[in-house]
């Protein structure tokens, strides 16, 4: 029932008002026979979709009704979008979906679809010819009836109830994924460049063959629904395009793309979202009216069908309404507010005592309009549906209205004492599952399954054990080679991954030893590069996709943010998205052909929960930590950037010309387990005694410590360098134990001195109880200019000599 609102009409008066002036049918319809003349929908079917309506909007009501008095945390907000149930029943139940937040109807009708046949779903009252209602039997735990069920599960993420059976109670979102629903992440239009990198990898995992997981049918397509007020963020730009590009160059895309729009289009294909659409080459459009049930279903299922047959992206456009603004921080007071005056026995017979949300009326709009979408509900489009082909009377559809609420509202009342989160460690417990033995175990299984024969041919015959110390390019590209062979569902791809002379030359390679399906080359856009990766993963492969620098990861943090490090937190890591991203970084002697902008900024990535850093100095460490951050990847689902110091890529001296000391023997595979890198364990050398100064450092500032610590050792001084390795999680018991080993500890951090990396190692050490002296040095806080002027604002081996001095000073 809702409450007394400010706005011109309480939306389940006028639900009950606009049915109950409904005129009786003059004829009855089987359930068998099409809900109205050419319709493609039976009226059994419409009267299914009609209950996860029914459910939807009571879901809505109920959020608030919590709300009201402090137990819901948030509102669900699909009023005005019931019609997209249509659109669940005119796609395979198989066929993967990706939706946005006001997916309520859509979940409940795919609940209701993959219900047992001997489950009824039926109008409560049904007459001659029809099935008799069968309420269902339900109990706290569960009931028959798959939409009571799928309401206890949407209320209780409204609730935070730990029992939420997708996120664990972290997050109110539509996610099942027994019913092929991913959760996705509440960014705006975010889930839609993962949705694109689904349809890709689905194209990918059927020419990839059996040593690929495969979760859906090679057939299936990817839905993905987004509301038309996000279409102008930068994922939804950059997924229209990429669909379009990759269409336009014959890439497969299996996608259909669901624009739900409550703008005030009406129900035509007018306004902004739709010239926009309309325009996008390489996209089949089609509009229909989504608050019409019929129009719905039909529209979709043609643009689903063709998009099967044809495996080909298109965009079906559904005009809907907004009907209920998201309850705001005042919700409480306004509910209360609005139960005076309410009946008492309308109240117990209905969902929510009272409503926290009215009616949403953009600043544009005018009362007509208000009016008009009123006019439009959904659910009066499909009771008056059913009354006119005499499937029901307007009693028995306001009846069974009072009879879903009264379940929905049972429900409600039934998480509220339901347990929730009471440690930090369950809520962390899927941001970053760390399982070192099964990473040690998984290194080891990859280590036996690089046979041989199958070396020896992708090397060329010359494995890189016998071709003599490498840098680290030419590690980086025999361990990618062997990472390939180890899992068949690798996939090497990024921007000009196949070309000679771009990324240090890397990758170049791989593309003649594996192919074109397993290295290729995709849009020079790094949000495509990540969002793809993210949908690749979740298809079953294993993207280890290469931006060309830092700066550019950068231009595609959000997606980092809202999809690498969100999914797993929100699915309670049952969906977790596997990946290693490689970027060269840091700072370096630029050439004058050299136009890649160099970076040394790390915050934003190690400010993302559970995300993997790791930095290797040197040959040696390369390939053990790319094993490592591939197993973690395999093994706990993780994702990791493998930040690649792109000065070292060719160096292979340490302390003077010739003395080839920062070039390395590559291991064998039967070495790798006793070379295995754990995660977030550092390296330490000891120069001279190593009693006096512990120099803490990574990249680049590896080479330049262990050049100061031989001159300090040549002056009587012993010094212990830590190379971290890991930028995150930071090696905090190596850096404590190491620190207290000499009570004088310098940080030596190429990042900026503001928001670096050397923040951390102070915060690490305090945290662990170390009490000794301590220096910084740090790059400036700016940008890296061009040229030598660059000299002045980094760290060099003056600054580390001067600090170090300082400190043995004390």
């Amino acid at each position: 029932m809702l409450g007394r609102v400010t706005t011109p009409q309480n939306l389940d008066e006028r639900f009950r008002d606009a049915v109950s002036a409904l005129p009786s049918p003059s004829s009855r319809r089987t359930p068998d026979e099409p809900v109205r003349d050419g319709a493609a929908i039976s009226g059994a079917r419409a009267r299914m979709l009609f209950d996860a309506q029914l459910t939807s909007r009571h879901l809505d009501l109920a959020a608030r009704w919590l709300r009201s008095f402090h137990e819901g945390f948030q509102a669900v907000g699909s009023a005005g979008h019931e019609g997209s149930a249509a659109l669940a029943a005119a796609v395979r139940a198989d066929d993967p979906v990706l939706l946005h937040d006001q997916g309520a109807a859509f979940t409940c009708a795919r609940a209701a679809a993959a219900a047992p046949a001997t489950v009824p779903i039926t109008l409560a009252g049904a007459g001659p010819g029809q099935d008799a209602a069968t309420p269902a039997a339900d109990t706290a735990s569960g009931t028959a009836d798959p939409l009571v069920d799928t309401a206890r599960d949407v209320l209780r993420g409204v609730v935070a109830s730990a029992s939420e059976p997708t996120s664990g109670g972290r997050y109110t979102i539509f996610g099942r994924t027994d019913l092929h629903v991913v959760p996705t992440a509440p960014t705006a239009a975010a889930h839609v460049l993962r949705a694109v990198g689904l349809a890709f990898g689905l194209t990918r995992t059927g020419e990839l063959g059996g040593g690929v997981h495969h979760r859906w049918p090679v057939d299936a397509i990817v839905i993905a629904s987004l509301s038309a007020a996000t279409i102008d963020h930068l994922a939804a730009v950059t997924a229209l395009n990429t669909a379009g590009r990759y269409d336009h160059a014959g890439q497969r895309l299996p996608l259909l793309l669901v624009c739900e729009d409550d703008t005030g289009a009406g129900a035509t294909s007018t306004g902004w979202a739709a010239d926009v659409l309309r325009s996008r080459p390489g996209l089949r459009y089609t509009a229909a009216d989504g608050c019409d049930l019929v129009a719905t279903y039909e529209a979709a299922a043609e643009a689903a069908t063709w998009v099967r047959e044809h495996r080909r992206p298109a965009v079906l456009h559904l005009s809907m309404v907004p009907l209920l603004r998201p309850a705001g921080a005042d919700s409480g007071a306004a509910a209360r507010a609005g139960m005076a005056g309410i009946p008492a026995a309308r109240a117990a017979a209905t969902i929510p005592a009272a409503l926290t949300g009215s009616i949403a009326i953009p600043a544009a709009r005018t009362p007509a309009d208000h009016a008009t979408d009123l006019a439009r509900d959904p659910l009066v489009g499909t009771a008056r549906l059913l009354v006119d082909a005499g499937l029901a009377t307007p009693g028995e559809i306001i009846a069974r209205y009072d009879e879903v609420g009264w379940q929905v509202r049972k429900v409600a009342e039934e998480v509220l004492g339901e347990p929730k989160l009471t440690t930090a460690v369950e809520v962390m417990a899927p941001v970053a599952p760390r399982r070192p033995v099964r990473v040690a175990r998984t290194v080891a299984e990859a280590a036996r399954v690089c046979g041989a024969a199958d070396r020896s041919a992708a090397f060329g015959g010359r494995p890189p054990e016998q071709a003599g110390p490498l840098t680290l390019a030419q590690t980086m590209t025999a361990a990618l080679t062997d990472a390939l062979l180890a899992a068949s569902n690798g996939v090497v791809y990024g921007t000009a991954v196949t070309a000679r002379g771009t990324g240090a030359g890397i990758t170049a390679p791989l593309r003649e030893r594996f192919g074109p399906e397993r290295v290729f080359d995709i849009l020079g856009d790094e949000t495509s590069v990540l969002g793809l990766g993210f949908g690749l993963a979740l298809a079953g492969l294993l993207p280890i996709p290469q931006i060309r620098h830092l700066t550019a990861l950068h231009h595609a943090a959000a997606q980092m943010r809202g999809e690498a490090a969100t999914l797993p937190f929100l699915s309670a890591a049952g969906l977790p998205t596997p990946m290693v991203v490689r970027v060269a970084g840091l700072a370096r002697p630029q050439a004058a052909d050299d136009q890649a902008p160099d970076d040394h900024s790390v915050a934003t990535l190690r400010d993302v929960p559970g995300l993997i850093v790791a930095v290797p100095a040197r040959p040696d460490d390369a390939a053990p930590m790319l094993r490592s951050c591939l197993a973690a990847a395999t093994a706990d689902g993780s994702v990791c950037v493998f930040l690649e110091p792109a000065a070292q890529y060719h160096a292979r001296d340490l302390y003077q010309p010739g003395d080839d000391q920062w070039v390395s023997a590559y291991a064998p595979p039967d070495e790798w387990a006793a070379g295995h890198v754990p995660i977030g364990r550092a390296r330490t050398y000891m120069i001279g005694s190593g009693e006096d100064l512990t120099i803490i450092t990574f990249g680049n500032g590896v080479p330049m410590s262990l050049r100061v610590a031989a001159r300090l050792a040549g002056q009587g001084h012993g010094s212990r360098v830590v190379d971290l390795r890991w930028l995150n999680p930071l090696p905090a018991a190596d850096l404590t134990r190491e620190a207290a080993a000499t009570g004088r500890v310098l940080i030596v951090d190429e990042t900026r001195r503001t928001g670096g990396v050397g923040e951390g190692i102070l915060a690490t050490l305090v945290d662990g109880g170390y009490v000794g002296a301590a220096r910084r040095i740090a790059a400036a806080d700016t940008f890296i200019p061009l040229g030598p002027a660059a000299q002045h604002v980094l760290i060099g081996e003056d600054a580390i000599t001067q600090g170090a001095h300082a400190l043995l000073a004390r």
